[in-house]
């Protein structure tokens, strides 16, 4: 099962005409969120058999998915079945570039059957497997809309954590485990304007990403 779709803020310049819209966020008031970077690249799992980019037709074979692939050789084995580490895949820059990536995978969820497991499994995922995080930006809980809207709009601001000259955008999610089935109520996102059009054509002549080992 590929990642679902992730619907806008009301707030979100990068909304596009077949992209989805969440005006009910009361699901994520009041209780612990998340906040995390949302990064350029191409989303990816990695499952017991395989990796995947966006589709799961069939196994991820392009050029920019070497490193993922090589990862998987590493991390495939010990995964139970059912299980999907959701991520972004680095290796191809897009149309920001980042000057301080430590891997070509930053891991945002996880999977195990029919439930996304809770971000504190998901840090123990990336503690056991060795895997970086998507960059956090706040954890906490906030009172009202109105307050996780300006809160939103505010970290979207600014460079990127991994050294770009700007965010592509945010994903907000509750803390706790979800069913598949109520992901839109519990996954949100803001998104820089255009970032749709200036991405479309990055395979043509695309170019392998520098990693900043430290």
């Amino acid at each position: 099962m590929k990642y679902p779709r992730t619907y806008h803020f009301i707030n979100s310049p990068g909304l596009q005409n077949d992209d989805r819209l969440q005006r009910d966020i009361s699901n994520l008031i009041g209780v612990p969120i998340i906040i995390t970077e949302k990064l350029d690249g191409e989303n990816t799992a990695i499952t017991k058999g395989g990796v995947y980019a966006r589709s799961h037709a069939t196994y991820a074979v392009k050029p920019w998915n070497v490193g993922i692939r090589q990862l998987h050789g590493y991390i495939g084995k010990s995964l139970s079945e059912n299980v999907y580490l959701f991520g972004e895949n680095m290796e191809g820059i897009h149309s920001i570039e980042y000057s301080d990536l430590e891997s070509y995978f930053y891991l945002f969820g996880v999977k195990d059957n029919d439930i996304f497991l809770s971000w504190k499994e998901v840090e123990e995922y990336s503690y056991l497997l060795d895997l970086k995080l998507a960059p956090v930006l706040f954890k906490g809980t906030v009172k009202t809309e109105e307050e996780l809207l300006k809160l939103v709009e505010n970290l979207s601001k600014g460079k990127s954590e991994l050294g770009a000259y700007m965010k592509e955008g945010i994903v907000c999610r509750v803390q706790d485990e979800f069913p598949s089935d109520d992901f839109s109520d519990n996954v949100v996102k803001w998104v820089r304007k255009d970032q749709v059009q200036t991405d479309v054509h990055w395979t043509k002549n695309w170019k392998r990403a520098k990693i900043n080992y430290k």
